[in-house]
This record gives C-alpha cells, structure tokens and sequence, in this order.
C-alpha cells in the first residue's frame, strides 16, 4: 500500500510518501515539504500547499492520503491556518478520488514510538529505524508526515502478512491511545 501523509501547515507542510508492504514494512518513496511565504495572502498560501500536494500525487500516485488530525492549541491563529491547510489537503484527495483519513498526533506517535507524549526527536529517530534511513528526516514536518503515513498504512491499510493479525507493541499502544482519545472527545461532546 502506498500512502501519501500530510503533516498541514501553511508556512511548512510535510508531505511523505511510504510504500507499506503486508508484513509492514515501511519504505520512503518520497519526503518533503511545501513551503509558502509567510507575507503572501492566505489564498495564495492555501493555493501553493494545494499544488504542492497535487504535484506529489501526480508524481508518486498513492493509494490513500491521510492528515494529521487539527487539535485545539492555544494559538487559534496557528490552528486555522493549520485547519485550513487540512481541508485544502482533504479537498485535493477527494478531487483525486484517493480514500483520505485524519489521525491525532497521539495517534501517530504512539503507531512510531509506542509512546502518545513522544517529542520530536523521538518520532524522527523511530521513522529513520523504521523506514531504514541513514539520517533522521528533516525538517521535522517531514518526519510528521512519514509518521503519519505509516501510522495510517498500519491502522487501516491492511498491511498483515498472511496468518499474522497480532500487532506490534507500538501498534497496539497506538490502538490504546486512540481508544482513550475516542473516550476523551465523547466525554468533553
């Protein structure tokens, strides 16, 4: 399964795209990011992470695109630029008829690291083991969206060898930690 993940963001989206064999092994097709002037209008910034991303499809045409799911930060300007950048990429899979998921960062730490509160550096280090790399992905936008990438191919994609449904230890935290953000959305709803 190729999977096209997207760490949103308007001055830097991680775009990474993992091929993720049944036996879940993850390889690196393509990492970057989609940078975009800080002066510029948000309508031209939301129109450049859009081709960005449209670019990415066309050249690596994955099976699934998933997103890092918006949470609430203290920020609100950093979130709506955040949440804009995530339905324009939304927007991009759904014109590209490509099956699109959102994941929390918990959720994709835990599916890399075993760990929800993982920092960056603990990601980055565990996508670099997993995908075989010399060097952790930079900048750290990237490495989110590799991270999401594999947490999506692992969680939904299907990716289990023939007899094997067991989950690693960092896929069952995974699916522990979203349990509890599950729990956590109803009970605040």
């Amino acid at each position: 399964m190729r999977v096209l993940g997207i760490d949103p963001g308007l001055t830097r989206c991680g775009v990474g795209v993992v091929d993720v064999d049944r036996a879940r092994r993850g390889t690196l097709v393509h990492v970057g990011v989609v940078r975009t002037a800080p002066d510029a209008s948000v309508g031209e910034r939301l129109a450049a992470v859009a081709e960005g991303i449209r670019t990415v499809l066309d050249q690596h045409r994955p099976d699934a695109v998933a997103v890092e799911r918006v949470f609430a930060q203290h920020n609100s300007h950093t979130v709506m630029g955040t949440a804009q950048a995530s339905g324009v990429a939304l927007l991009v899979a759904a014109e590209a008829g490509l099956p699109a998921a959102t994941h929390t960062p918990s959720e994709v730490k835990a599916a890399v690291t075993g760990y929800g509160s993982a920092d960056k550096k603990q990601v980055q280090a565990m996508v670099a083991r997993i995908l075989r790399l010399d060097t952790p992905p930079q900048p750290a936008d990237a490495a989110d969206a590799l991270a999401i990438a594999l947490c999506h191919a692992w969680r939904r994609g299907g990716a289990v060898a023939p007899g094997t449904d067991a989950l690693t230890p960092a896929q069952r935290a995974w699916a522990d930690a979203e349990r509890v953000a599950r729990t956590y959305i109803r009970s605040t709803s």
